[in-house]
């Protein structure tokens, strides 16, 4: 059974038994219009998909149906969502996102070629991860460690803090304990890859540096240097948005959707 959103079908929500995760996922996939599967047509996996309707995601995508077809798979968070978000090679240094292993798998190995199964009969021309939050942390992790499979990633407010060491330690510095950025910063460019970063000026008030620049906006800027650094161009490459309003919530990130749909796949 389907719901019908004009310029595009809401399929039901489907429930995959994760061997990696040791339970039931629920997720949600948005498909084009009906008979719309030729052509450029691109996958993206959206955590956080338990707030689609408060994305307003299916009209979104009702308003993106003119452009190259987009399959969406929202897929949506559990319980343990601190534990199962976050990098898969190193937890936070409260522990924190020790099943983000567990979580690449069931995306890679299961939730993948079930999709890969779904979409038999769409010619799909590549496949995103997107994240809001500490799913923005989760996407790109998962598809900055499989190039091989993902094109790139829409990160919104990203939590690109995510340290080894707790940042009131004395200890404590930017350059050394920002996980994801040494991780970058240690490895290589993925030829083919892209990467929409969306900030809002309003995402937070912390300010550890005292450069007058909140951190989430600090901490998502130094990310895209890393990138630019291996290469990564502005532009082609690499987006940035800004909004001077924007908060660290859903409906910012509901606004900022559809410039990354039209940047990514239009």
């Amino acid at each position: 059974m389907r719901q019908s959103v004009p310029g595009i079908v809401f399929s039901e929500k489907f429930t995959t038994a994760s061997n990696y995760l040791q339970r039931d996922v629920t997720w949600e996939l948005f498909l084009p219009p009906m008979g719309k599967k030729s052509g450029e047509t691109h996958l993206l996996i959206l955590n956080d998909g338990q707030n689609a309707e408060e994305l307003r995601l299916a009209q979104i995508l009702a308003d993106f149906a003119e452009h190259p077809s987009l399959v969406l798979a929202a897929v949506h968070a559990g319980s343990e969502r601190k534990m199962e978000y976050g990098i898969a090679s190193k937890t936070d240094y409260r522990g924190r996102g020790a099943k983000a292993g567990a979580y690449t798998s069931f995306i890679v190995s299961e939730l993948l070629p079930f999709l890969h199964r779904k979409l038999a009969g769409f010619s799909l021309s590549g496949i995103w991860m997107a994240g809001f939050s500490l799913g923005g942390l989760s996407a790109f992790d998962i598809a900055w460690n499989h190039p091989e499979i993902f094109s790139g990633a829409g990160l919104f407010s990203g939590s690109f803090w995510w340290r080894s060491l707790d940042q009131d330690d004395p200890q404590y510095r930017d350059q050394q304990h920002r996980i994801m950025h040494r991780l970058v910063r240690e490895s290589s460019k993925r030829p083919g890859m892209r990467f929409f970063f969306q900030c809002g000026a309003l995402d937070e008030a912390r300010d550890r540096n005292r450069n007058g620049i909140i951190d989430s906006i600090d901490d998502t800027l130094d990310l895209i240097h890393e990138l630019e650094s291996l290469g990564y161009s502005r532009g082609r490459e690499i987006q940035y948005l800004e909004l001077a309003d924007g908060r660290h919530d859903i409906p910012t990130w509901s606004r900022a959707l559809p410039e990354f749909f039209t940047w990514a796949f239009a």
